[in-house]
């Protein structure tokens, strides 16, 4: 265990347990809030928000491998240690847990945890092993925290929402809080990956935010098909130049299951990439309000 100001850094995970045993003997509850790192003001609210309803705050910080492809960014996923500490310290955390990936998958880890409809949806169409990789090292977060509060940001949807099913399905003592999306002063949604973003193409990527916006004005005037309305999200979004449009997809907040006519809530969900960069964003759009 790690000592550096107010806030403790704890790498393995029976160091962490012990801390939080010794913190729940004392009658003390603990918020935690997973994180791959390199934060932003996204990530900040999410403490902020599992600081003001716990009496300590842990953060995790690990970068896991699990939920990345075969293809995709993990080798060049931004991180800055220091950097990510110093801001964990400032926002009130009592610790921040920073496992290697030996301390979480040690030789001879074979277990996975996997759900069976909601990854069917959306990013699980084109990240097939993403999820089960979400559902392990969340389930695993949890038995090493014992967290009696967790905090995941809304921007994740999908996630969020397999987070709540794990929760629910294997019985863990957890309140799960989702936290609003964060945003730039010109609307994109805060992501680590909008560093690996161009000026050129972060002029493109505003075209996630102005889709959800058409959407939400369309939705709003009366117009309860989906067809017309991802058609011209999808023209918007392709208007720009580097865009490439993984889904736009109309469907249940709950299920994820896509729909055709809106009658009540539905959730827009996005996942567009710009140039390299996978960026995603949603909004919850309520045609009665």
């Amino acid at each position: 265990m790690e000592r550096t100001g107010k806030a403790k850094i704890i790498r393995t995970t029976v160091q962490m347990q012990q801390w939080s045993e010794q913190v729940q003997k004392q009658g003390e509850t603990i918020c935690l809030v997973p994180t791959m790192g390199y934060f932003h003001q996204g990530h900040l609210s999410l403490m902020d928000a599992g600081k003001s309803v716990a009496d300590h705050l842990v953060v995790s910080l690990f970068v896991n491998p699990t939920q990345f492809g075969a293809n995709e960014d993990f080798g060049a996923y931004p991180k800055n240690f220091d950097r990510d500490f110093n801001l964990a310290e400032s926002r009130g955390a009592a610790v921040v847990f920073a496992p290697d990936s030996g301390e979480i998958y040690p030789p001879g880890f074979q277990t996975s945890v996997v759900l069976s409809e909601l990854p069917r949806n959306l990013c699980g169409l084109s990240r097939p092993v993403h999820f089960q990789g979400v559902a392990t090292v969340v389930t695993k977060l949890f038995n090493i925290v014992k967290p009696r509060i967790a905090v995941f940001g809304c921007k994740d949807y999908q996630q969020l929402q397999v987070i709540r099913q794990l929760v629910k399905d294997l019985n863990f003592n957890i309140i799960i809080m989702g936290a609003p999306i964060v945003r730039e002063v010109d609307g994109l949604a805060m992501s680590s990956r909008n560093v690996y973003l161009s000026p050129d193409e972060r002029k493109s990527a505003l075209s996630l935010s102005s889709a959800l916006t058409l959407a939400e004005r369309m939705i709003k005037q009366g117009e309860t098909r989906c067809k017309p309305i991802l058609a011209a999200v999808t023209a918007l979004i392709l208007d720009h130049r580097d865009t490439r449009i993984d889904y736009a997809t109309l469907c249940d907040p709950e299920t994820l299951n896509a729909v055709d006519t809106i009658t009540s809530p539905v959730l827009l969900a996005l996942a567009v990439k710009v140039g390299t960069t996978r960026l995603i964003d949603n909004r919850v759009i309520d045609p009665g309000q």
